[in-house]
């Protein structure tokens, strides 16, 4: 029986294993929303209230285990509100499939409203989209669909966002199409090139230390138990980028601290002695790498994972690092007796000057929320001081995911991205109900932190926790430490964001604490509260975050 093209996508929505798709209405994306509605489940529309922090639910949904977050969007500006939150899936290979409609055909390139078909003088949203997406199609014809919607979701699972323009008559057209048939997943595998890095771990193991350095494709891929397995055959020291703090815990052996400008001299000092350095799913972007260029060009490195990185090194290229860690654990144990007296290290928090002005300090509030939080639990965390802090400082309970945007460094990602993972966590429960922690700046919660309004319609268990220093506040560093502090744009007027939060949401906790006692019983309340909560925390906004590029005793010694 003949369906409407619509009514295709959502049953091959349903089909991927995806159970929300995140949107803002519009006129050429209202029949999508309309096929949601008639299918009756499993997959439910989700409408955010802004373009790019639905994409960031899409990119949240994804990376917390859904395999595929879906977006979709209206011509015109709703298309254009997307680019930021793609971009940032593009950059840290997030699997997104965007559905972005457009006007009816006839009326490309004849003044139809929001065009953007690239004719008669029109902006093009294919060429703009495309790139920077993993896939961009323009469907034309109902026929095409499902072609290119097969090609579409295997190019974004391979690491991405894909997107897929769709004239609103095509949308409403029938489609005589089979069943959607999702495409298997493929993985791959320079097997070759791993035998070598196999090889050079051998070689260094008799030679000295190896230091692993693991990123967030590590969590992804589901392989941390296979990390920690590989780290104690090979008894190497490891270290994780600032996204990737969920990979190996602060308490298991060997640990030894943060990499980049966020980060531990404790890995500093390991890979200064090391005989090998191992890469494990990350490129070492500069935010991973500040402090450890010299180092790792008089270091060998190897690399396993998904992309080549930007130091020099001999790399085996994967999308499936569980397997081809459990290849090397395998050919490493040979003649090598599992670790089991390495004791956990403690880090050292980088000296930060002392700060005088209002509120709690960042070291404070970070202790805090570490020592109240619950196994299992998810946190995002925003860009900026807020950000430095938290990933320096942060002791994340093992089970959750920890996410930062550091791929584009969008401000006000967390928002959207950690609602999202709340919905992918109650599509697929395991066990009691998860919490997700947002840790952001204020600057970030006036961007896009009332998106906190859509956790409160749904009911999610989100926490949102604003630093309040009423200010951009790494642009206030910034114009400190390279303007010769003699102006600021970056100030803001003072703003109690905990008592406008409880006038504008009748019902949703919300505190202030002032204290770290009063934060203590703030954030015990909203972890045993269903539903959202809110914390605001005022603090400096001069204090120095702990971030090496700001410390001028680090930068003398990198």
């Amino acid at each position: 029986m003949p369906v409407r093209v619509v009514d295709y996508l959502v049953q091959a929505v349903g089909a991927l294993g995806v159970r929300h798709v995140f949107g803002v209405g519009g006129a050429n994306i209202e029949d999508l929303y309309d096929a949601l509605h008639a299918a009756g489940g499993p997959v439910t529309g989700v409408v955010a209230k802004h373009e790019f922090a639905a994409a960031t639910m899409a990119d949240g949904y994804a990376r917390t285990g859904a395999g595929l977050g879906v977006v979709c969007a209206t011509s015109g500006g709703g298309a254009m509100n997307l680019v930021a939150g793609l971009a940032e899936s593009r950059a840290s290979r997030v699997p997104v499939l965007a559905l972005v409609g457009q006007p009816p055909r006839a009326l490309e390139g004849r003044g139809a409203f929001q065009d953007t078909s690239g004719l008669a003088g029109t902006f093009d949203a294919a060429a703009l989209f495309g790139s920077f997406a993993v896939y961009c199609a323009r469907v034309e014809t109902p026929d095409a669909l499902p072609g290119h919607l097969t090609r579409a979701v295997a190019a974004a699972r391979a690491g991405g966002p894909a997107v897929l323009l769709l004239p609103k008559d095509v949308q409403q057209a029938e489609s005589i199409a089979a069943a959607f048939d999702p495409p298997l997943p493929v993985h791959t595998c320079d097997h070759a090139a791993l035998e070598r890095v196999r090889d050079a771990l051998l070689r260094a193991r008799t030679a000295g230390k190896i230091v692993i350095i693991a990123g967030d494709q590590v969590a992804r891929d589901d392989a941390r138990a296979r990390l920690a397995t590989l780290a104690s055959v090979l008894d190497a020291a490891v270290g994780v980028t600032p996204e990737a703090k969920d990979v190996y815990g602060h308490d298991e052996a060997g640990y030894c601290g943060i990499a980049g400008s966020m980060g531990h001299p404790e890995l500093i000092d390991a890979v200064r002695g090391a005989a090998l350095c191992l890469l494990v799913g990350t490129r070492l972007p500069v935010t991973a790498r500040t402090g450890l260029d010299e180092l790792l060009g008089a270091v060998p490195v190897a690399s396993v994972g998904a992309e080549v990185p930007y130091p020099d090194s001999l790399h085996a290229g994967t999308d499936d690092l569980d397997t081809a860690l459990a290849t090397l654990v395998a050919e490493c144990r040979t003649g090598s007796t599992l670790s089991t007296v390495r004791g956990a290290r403690s880090v050292t928090p980088l000296a930060v000057p002392p700060a005088a002005g209002p509120g709690l300090r960042y070291h404070d509030i970070v202790e805090t929320i570490s020592a109240a939080l619950e196994p299992g639990t998810d946190v995002f965390a925003d860009a900026g001081n807020t950000g430095a802090s938290v990933v320096h400082h942060l002791r994340l309970p093992h089970g959750g995911r920890f996410v930062v945007a550091l791929g584009m460094g969008g401000m006000g990602y967390a928002f959207g991205a950690g609602i999202g993972s709340a919905f992918a966590r109650s599509a697929r429960p395991t066990g009691p109900p998860r919490r997700t922690v947002v840790i952001a700046g204020d600057g970030a919660f006036y961007m896009h932190g009332l998106e906190l309004h859509t956790a409160i319609e749904h009911r999610l268990p989100v926490t949102v926790v604003v630093f309040n220093n009423n200010a951009h506040a790494m642009c206030v560093t910034r114009e400190q430490q390279y303007y010769g502090d003699h102006y600021s744009y970056n100030r803001f007027r003072r703003a109690d964001l905990g008592a406008g939060l409880a006038a504008m949401f009748p019902g949703l906790p919300t505190f202030s604490p002032e204290t770290t006692t009063e934060l203590t019983a703030a954030l015990r309340h909203c972890f045993a509260t269903a539903g959202p909560s809110f914390v605001s925390i005022d603090c400096d906004p001069d204090e120095i975050p702990p971030f090496t590029p700001f410390l001028p005793e680090q930068r003398r010694h990198p």
